[in-house]
């Protein structure tokens, strides 16, 4: 029987394994750096299932594509469908006429709505609300997907994939550089802290003039904040600008995130094309999944049926790079 090998245990890899996995295929996934963890790109995201909020400011196959993602999600681990609420203070509400302008599938929510939806957002009289949007808490959903591959028999590796191996599916982010010569690092930078006095129920985005920042809640008082997104490669750390701007972004939420506790602090470098949408791209005996930029979680399942689909089927979906592979 067939053995596809695939590299990288990110969120990339671990969807493309479970969708070639769900269609029969044997599969096997090597890592050297171990299973899902804090060494990965993924361990880093928001978890924000969001293609209408999104597509504000990128191309249309990110709104498409993307609104898959919910129930493939929903149906491999835990996600919560409670919408996005996007607002903006009243200096900028320009920034919200503009985000509604470039989107869709959304309802203007008042100072009362706003109240409704999120009691504990102060001083906000206008907004935008998203209703069929989710979230997921991505650490979770990698040890979920891990959980189910290893229910499945997939076998993981903590190693380099050995020379010479037939039907690989590389999924290693920047690592593949080597070989996908037009993909470039863009730096992301998030917090995670902890705010016991707060209550948000879904992600929040808060537009701001340099960085609009979005607060995902984990549950338990715990809140993620994001996030950059900077054209550098260096991920050594989070610069004190951008500390000093998720922070006060989040104190103009609520002021009582002025006394959280900061948990964690994360930097990650997501592979972009120069369009920032994934590809699909056949070398040889190897098939390149990448290029999923900030919609990891939103896109992962795209690409992993897409992955499937040409390497089981030799199927192009629109994501295949015609040019190249």
């Amino acid at each position: 029987m067939t053995i596809w090998s695939v590299i990288g245990a990110g969120v990339c890899g671990l969807a493309v394994a479970t969708e070639l996995a769900d269609r029969g295929a044997k599969v096997q996934i090597f890592d050297p750096a171990g299973p899902p963890g804090p060494h990965g790109c993924s361990w880093w995201a928001g978890g924000m299932l969001a293609p209408w909020c999104e597509y504000e400011n990128a191309e249309e196959p990110v709104l498409r594509l993307g609104q898959e993602a919910i129930s493939w999600w929903a149906e491999r681990t835990k996600v919560t469908k409670a919408g996005t609420l996007v607002v903006a203070s009243k200096r900028d509400l320009p920034d919200l006429r503009r985000f509604a302008r470039r989107t869709e599938s959304f309802t203007d929510a008042g100072r009362e709505e706003i109240a409704a939806l999120e009691p504990d957002l102060h001083g906000f009289g206008k907004g935008l609300y998203f209703a069929a949007e989710a979230h997921l808490d991505p650490r979770k959903a990698l040890q979920d997907l891990f959980r189910g591959l290893s229910e499945k028999g997939v076998e993981f590796h903590k190693a380099f994939a050995p020379q010479g191996l037939d039907n690989v599916v590389d999924c290693r982010g920047l690592a593949a550089r080597e070989y996908l010569y037009d993909l470039r690092g863009v730096k992301g930078e998030m917090l995670i802290i902890r705010a016991p006095d707060v209550e948000i129920t879904r992600p929040v985005r808060l537009l701001h003039p340099r960085i609009p920042l979005y607060i995902v809640p984990r549950g338990d008082g715990v809140y993620m904040l994001g996030a950059t997104t900077i054209e550098s490669e260096d991920s050594s750390r989070i610069t004190a600008r951008s500390m000093l701007e998720l922070l006060s972004a989040a104190y103009a939420l609520n002021p009582a995130f002025g006394e959280a506790e900061v948990l964690e602090t994360g930097v990650d470098l997501r592979p972009a094309f120069p369009d920032n949408l994934p590809r699909i791209r056949r070398l040889g005996k190897t098939i390149y999944a990448n290029g999923l930029y900030r919609h990891g979680y939103l896109l992962a399942p795209a690409v992993a049926k897409g992955v499937a689909e040409l390497a089981l089927n030799n199927t192009h979906s629109e994501m295949v790079d015609e040019d190249r592979a």
